[in-house]
Protein backbone atom coordinates (compact mmCIF):
# COMPACT_ATOMS: atom_id res chain seq x y z
CA UNK A 1 0.00 0.00 0.00
CA UNK A 2 1.45 3.10 -1.03
CA UNK A 3 0.42 6.42 0.59
CA UNK A 4 0.88 9.01 -2.55
CA UNK A 5 -1.01 11.99 -0.55
CA UNK A 6 -4.01 12.37 -1.94
CA UNK A 7 -4.84 8.70 -1.29
CA UNK A 8 -3.68 5.25 -1.23
CA UNK A 9 -2.61 2.58 -4.20
CA UNK A 10 -2.37 -0.93 -4.00
CA UNK A 11 0.30 -2.49 -5.93
CA UNK A 12 1.55 -6.03 -6.61
CA UNK A 13 5.74 -5.69 -7.62
CA UNK A 14 8.05 -8.62 -9.08
CA UNK A 15 10.86 -8.77 -11.10
CA UNK A 16 13.84 -6.89 -11.70
CA UNK A 17 15.21 -4.07 -14.71
CA UNK A 18 13.19 -1.25 -16.63
CA UNK A 19 9.98 -0.69 -14.44
CA UNK A 20 6.67 -1.48 -16.01
CA UNK A 21 3.59 -0.18 -14.90
CA UNK A 22 0.55 -2.24 -15.36
CA UNK A 23 -3.43 -0.54 -15.28
CA UNK A 24 -6.49 -2.25 -15.64
CA UNK A 25 -10.15 -1.13 -16.21
CA UNK A 26 -13.82 -1.77 -15.33
CA UNK A 27 -14.98 -3.76 -13.42
CA UNK A 28 -11.45 -5.13 -12.70
CA UNK A 29 -8.54 -4.38 -10.68
CA UNK A 30 -4.64 -5.81 -11.08
CA UNK A 31 -6.15 -9.31 -10.63
CA UNK A 32 -6.84 -8.99 -14.39
CA UNK A 33 -2.44 -9.20 -15.05
CA UNK A 34 -2.30 -12.37 -13.01
CA UNK A 35 -1.34 -14.27 -15.87
CA UNK A 36 0.76 -11.57 -17.71
CA UNK A 37 2.96 -10.12 -15.03
CA UNK A 38 4.86 -13.25 -14.33
CA UNK A 39 6.31 -13.65 -17.98
CA UNK A 40 6.92 -9.86 -18.29
CA UNK A 41 8.64 -9.72 -14.52
CA UNK A 42 11.02 -11.78 -16.42
CA UNK A 43 12.56 -9.23 -17.77
CA UNK A 44 10.97 -5.79 -16.09
CA UNK A 45 10.56 -4.60 -12.52
CA UNK A 46 6.43 -4.93 -12.83
CA UNK A 47 4.33 -2.45 -11.16
CA UNK A 48 0.22 -4.23 -11.03
CA UNK A 49 -1.84 -1.10 -9.07
CA UNK A 50 -5.28 -0.54 -8.33
CA UNK A 51 -6.56 2.56 -9.87
CA UNK A 52 -8.03 4.98 -7.07
CA UNK A 53 -11.62 3.89 -6.39
CA UNK A 54 -10.83 0.53 -7.37
CA UNK A 55 -9.46 -2.79 -5.86
CA UNK A 56 -8.20 -2.34 -2.81
CA UNK A 57 -7.04 0.98 -3.55
CA UNK A 58 -8.08 4.07 -1.39
CA UNK A 59 -11.15 6.23 -2.55
CA UNK A 60 -10.70 9.84 -2.48
CA UNK A 61 -13.22 12.27 -1.88
CA UNK A 62 -15.06 13.67 -4.89
CA UNK A 63 -16.42 16.99 -5.92
CA UNK A 64 -19.16 19.10 -8.11
CA UNK A 65 -16.92 18.49 -10.92
CA UNK A 66 -15.50 15.31 -10.93
CA UNK A 67 -11.97 16.62 -11.01
CA UNK A 68 -10.52 14.16 -8.43
CA UNK A 69 -11.14 11.45 -10.54
CA UNK A 70 -10.12 12.78 -13.94
CA UNK A 71 -7.48 10.36 -16.08
CA UNK A 72 -5.24 13.64 -15.06
CA UNK A 73 -5.37 12.95 -11.43
CA UNK A 74 -5.40 9.21 -11.43
CA UNK A 75 -2.37 9.46 -13.87
CA UNK A 76 -0.69 11.93 -11.27
CA UNK A 77 -1.46 9.67 -8.45
CA UNK A 78 0.34 6.48 -10.57
CA UNK A 79 3.52 9.06 -10.83
CA UNK A 80 3.54 9.16 -7.46
CA UNK A 81 3.29 6.08 -6.78
CA UNK A 82 5.81 5.05 -8.97
CA UNK A 83 8.07 7.81 -7.51
CA UNK A 84 7.36 6.26 -4.28
CA UNK A 85 8.69 2.96 -5.12
CA UNK A 86 12.00 4.71 -6.76
CA UNK A 87 10.85 4.59 -10.37
CA UNK A 88 11.00 7.64 -12.40
CA UNK A 89 11.13 6.76 -15.46
CA UNK A 90 9.24 3.75 -16.82
CA UNK A 91 7.03 1.80 -19.41
CA UNK A 92 3.28 1.68 -18.88
CA UNK A 93 0.61 -0.33 -19.87
CA UNK A 94 -3.18 0.21 -19.88
CA UNK A 95 -6.39 -1.60 -20.47
CA UNK A 96 -9.61 -0.43 -21.08
CA UNK A 97 -10.20 2.87 -18.03
CA UNK A 98 -6.27 2.31 -17.36
CA UNK A 99 -5.27 2.71 -20.99
CA UNK A 100 -7.18 6.16 -20.40
CA UNK A 101 -4.96 6.99 -17.47
CA UNK A 102 -1.86 5.91 -19.47
CA UNK A 103 -2.18 8.09 -22.10
CA UNK A 104 -3.30 10.88 -20.04
CA UNK A 105 0.18 10.43 -18.19
CA UNK A 106 2.52 10.63 -21.41
CA UNK A 107 0.65 13.20 -22.37
CA UNK A 108 0.38 15.72 -19.03
CA UNK A 109 3.63 13.74 -17.43
CA UNK A 110 6.05 13.34 -20.91
CA UNK A 111 9.45 13.08 -18.81
CA UNK A 112 8.82 10.02 -16.89
CA UNK A 113 7.21 7.56 -19.74
CA UNK A 114 9.70 5.62 -21.97
CA UNK A 115 6.92 3.49 -24.02
CA UNK A 116 3.16 3.30 -23.61
CA UNK A 117 0.59 0.65 -24.67
CA UNK A 118 -3.29 1.16 -24.40
CA UNK A 119 -5.36 -2.03 -24.80
CA UNK A 120 -8.75 -2.01 -26.42
CA UNK A 121 -9.13 2.02 -26.16
CA UNK A 122 -9.25 5.49 -28.49
CA UNK A 123 -8.86 8.63 -26.80
CA UNK A 124 -11.53 9.52 -24.90
CA UNK A 125 -12.96 12.35 -26.65
CA UNK A 126 -12.77 10.39 -30.08
CA UNK A 127 -14.98 7.73 -28.55
CA UNK A 128 -17.55 10.54 -27.39
CA UNK A 129 -17.07 12.18 -30.76
CA UNK A 130 -17.83 9.45 -32.47
CA UNK A 131 -20.71 7.53 -30.34
CA UNK A 132 -23.15 5.90 -32.19
CA UNK A 133 -25.77 3.20 -31.61
CA UNK A 134 -23.83 -0.12 -31.64
CA UNK A 135 -21.27 2.01 -28.79
CA UNK A 136 -23.90 3.14 -26.81
CA UNK A 137 -25.38 -0.60 -26.41
CA UNK A 138 -22.37 -2.44 -26.14
CA UNK A 139 -20.63 -0.21 -23.60
CA UNK A 140 -23.31 0.88 -21.63
CA UNK A 141 -21.17 2.27 -18.47
CA UNK A 142 -19.91 4.89 -20.45
CA UNK A 143 -23.48 6.72 -20.23
CA UNK A 144 -24.96 4.70 -17.69
CA UNK A 145 -22.49 5.46 -15.03
CA UNK A 146 -21.95 8.72 -16.16
CA UNK A 147 -25.38 9.89 -14.58
CA UNK A 148 -26.17 11.88 -11.97
CA UNK A 149 -26.04 10.85 -8.17
CA UNK A 150 -27.28 8.40 -6.93
CA UNK A 151 -28.92 6.59 -9.95
CA UNK A 152 -25.94 4.78 -11.07
CA UNK A 153 -24.69 3.87 -7.51
CA UNK A 154 -27.72 2.14 -6.85
CA UNK A 155 -27.96 0.42 -9.84
CA UNK A 156 -24.88 -1.41 -8.94
CA UNK A 157 -24.90 -1.82 -5.71
CA UNK A 158 -28.22 -3.66 -5.93
CA UNK A 159 -26.86 -6.04 -8.82
CA UNK A 160 -23.25 -6.36 -8.39
CA UNK A 161 -23.07 -10.16 -9.88
CA UNK A 162 -25.36 -8.85 -12.71
CA UNK A 163 -23.45 -5.94 -13.31
CA UNK A 164 -19.73 -8.23 -13.37
CA UNK A 165 -21.71 -11.23 -15.19
CA UNK A 166 -22.92 -9.02 -18.00
CA UNK A 167 -19.87 -7.28 -19.16
CA UNK A 168 -17.21 -10.52 -18.51
CA UNK A 169 -19.74 -12.32 -20.64
CA UNK A 170 -21.27 -10.43 -23.19
CA UNK A 171 -17.75 -8.37 -23.87
CA UNK A 172 -16.87 -11.26 -26.19
CA UNK A 173 -14.63 -13.12 -24.14
CA UNK A 174 -15.58 -16.80 -22.96
CA UNK A 175 -16.99 -17.03 -18.77
CA UNK A 176 -13.78 -19.90 -18.57
CA UNK A 177 -11.54 -16.95 -18.82
CA UNK A 178 -12.51 -15.74 -15.18
CA UNK A 179 -11.55 -17.78 -12.47
CA UNK A 180 -13.96 -18.16 -9.71
CA UNK A 181 -11.81 -16.30 -7.25
CA UNK A 182 -10.89 -13.71 -9.73
CA UNK A 183 -14.57 -13.37 -10.15
CA UNK A 184 -15.91 -13.03 -6.91
CA UNK A 185 -12.93 -10.29 -6.24
CA UNK A 186 -14.50 -8.26 -9.30
CA UNK A 187 -17.79 -8.33 -8.16
CA UNK A 188 -17.00 -8.16 -4.01
CA UNK A 189 -15.62 -4.80 -5.17
CA UNK A 190 -19.13 -3.31 -5.86
CA UNK A 191 -20.50 -4.54 -2.69
CA UNK A 192 -18.55 -1.18 -1.30
CA UNK A 193 -20.97 1.95 -1.55
CA UNK A 194 -17.81 4.09 -1.42
CA UNK A 195 -16.18 2.36 -4.17
CA UNK A 196 -18.86 2.04 -6.27
CA UNK A 197 -19.52 6.46 -6.39
CA UNK A 198 -15.57 6.56 -7.05
CA UNK A 199 -16.46 4.27 -10.17
CA UNK A 200 -19.26 6.28 -10.95
CA UNK A 201 -17.74 9.26 -10.56
CA UNK A 202 -14.51 8.15 -12.94
CA UNK A 203 -16.84 7.54 -15.27
CA UNK A 204 -18.62 10.92 -14.87
CA UNK A 205 -15.13 12.70 -15.37
CA UNK A 206 -14.85 10.84 -18.51
CA UNK A 207 -17.85 12.23 -20.06
CA UNK A 208 -16.95 15.74 -18.78
CA UNK A 209 -13.06 17.10 -18.05
CA UNK A 210 -11.29 14.09 -19.80
CA UNK A 211 -13.53 14.93 -23.12
CA UNK A 212 -12.02 18.52 -22.27
CA UNK A 213 -7.92 17.71 -21.55
CA UNK A 214 -8.33 15.99 -24.91
CA UNK A 215 -9.69 18.58 -26.52
CA UNK A 216 -7.68 21.32 -25.26
CA UNK A 217 -4.62 19.22 -26.18
CA UNK A 218 -5.68 18.60 -29.51
CA UNK A 219 -6.76 22.78 -29.92
CA UNK A 220 -2.87 23.32 -28.60
CA UNK A 221 -0.97 20.49 -30.72
CA UNK A 222 0.37 18.52 -27.86
CA UNK A 223 1.13 14.89 -28.95
CA UNK A 224 2.52 11.94 -27.31
CA UNK A 225 6.09 11.95 -27.83
CA UNK A 226 7.08 8.47 -26.68
CA UNK A 227 6.57 5.54 -28.85
CA UNK A 228 2.90 4.29 -28.44
CA UNK A 229 1.68 0.68 -28.73
CA UNK A 230 -2.16 -0.13 -29.61
CA UNK A 231 -3.74 -3.50 -29.29
CA UNK A 232 -6.98 -4.32 -29.41
CA UNK A 233 -9.67 -7.25 -29.81
CA UNK A 234 -10.59 -8.56 -32.80
CA UNK A 235 -13.87 -9.52 -31.63
CA UNK A 236 -14.89 -6.30 -30.29
CA UNK A 237 -16.03 -3.09 -31.75
CA UNK A 238 -12.94 -1.07 -32.45
CA UNK A 239 -11.57 -3.62 -34.72
CA UNK A 240 -14.71 -1.99 -37.07
CA UNK A 241 -16.56 1.12 -36.01
CA UNK A 242 -13.00 3.61 -36.29
CA UNK A 243 -12.84 2.20 -39.92
CA UNK A 244 -13.15 5.57 -41.38
CA UNK A 245 -10.14 7.04 -39.25
CA UNK A 246 -7.86 4.14 -40.34
CA UNK A 247 -8.99 1.94 -37.49
CA UNK A 248 -7.19 2.31 -34.11
CA UNK A 249 -3.72 2.67 -35.52
CA UNK A 250 -4.96 5.46 -37.54
CA UNK A 251 -6.71 7.29 -34.80
CA UNK A 252 -3.49 6.90 -32.74
CA UNK A 253 -1.38 8.44 -35.46
CA UNK A 254 -2.87 11.58 -34.69
CA UNK A 255 -2.27 11.74 -30.96
CA UNK A 256 1.27 10.32 -30.66
CA UNK A 257 4.52 10.52 -33.24
CA UNK A 258 5.48 6.60 -33.53
CA UNK A 259 2.14 4.49 -33.52
CA UNK A 260 1.85 0.71 -34.04
CA UNK A 261 -0.57 -1.86 -33.46
CA UNK A 262 -2.67 -5.44 -33.98
CA UNK A 263 -5.90 -6.53 -33.50
CA UNK A 264 -5.44 -9.70 -30.51
CA UNK A 265 -7.62 -12.79 -30.62
CA UNK A 266 -10.11 -12.76 -28.25
CA UNK A 267 -12.91 -9.97 -26.75
CA UNK A 268 -12.37 -7.03 -24.77
CA UNK A 269 -10.70 -8.56 -22.37
CA UNK A 270 -7.95 -10.77 -23.99
CA UNK A 271 -5.41 -9.85 -21.65
CA UNK A 272 -7.22 -12.32 -19.72
CA UNK A 273 -8.79 -14.81 -22.41
CA UNK A 274 -5.02 -15.00 -23.90
CA UNK A 275 -2.43 -13.80 -21.57
CA UNK A 276 0.36 -15.63 -23.01
CA UNK A 277 0.15 -13.85 -27.15
CA UNK A 278 -0.98 -10.23 -24.79
CA UNK A 279 2.45 -10.71 -22.61
CA UNK A 280 4.48 -11.25 -25.87
CA UNK A 281 3.41 -8.34 -27.94
CA UNK A 282 4.40 -6.42 -24.77
CA UNK A 283 7.61 -8.05 -23.88
CA UNK A 284 8.33 -7.36 -27.70
CA UNK A 285 7.39 -3.72 -27.70
CA UNK A 286 9.08 -2.39 -24.43
CA UNK A 287 11.76 -4.13 -24.80
CA UNK A 288 12.92 -2.14 -27.39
Amino acid sequence: MIDVGTTSIFACCKGEGPALLLLHGFPQSHLMWRDVAPVLAHRFAVVCADLPGYGQSGCPESDADHARYSKRAMALDMVRAMHRLGHERFLVAGHDRGGRVAYRMALDQPRHVVRVAVLDVVPTSTAWHHAHADMALAFWPWSLLAQPWPLPEQLLSGAPEAVVGNALTHWGTPVATFPHEVRSAYVDALRDPARVHAICEEYRAAATLDRLHDEDDRKEGRKIGSPLLALWSSKGGLATWYEGQGGPVGVWKGWADEVSGVAMPGGHFFPEENPRETAQDLLRFFAR
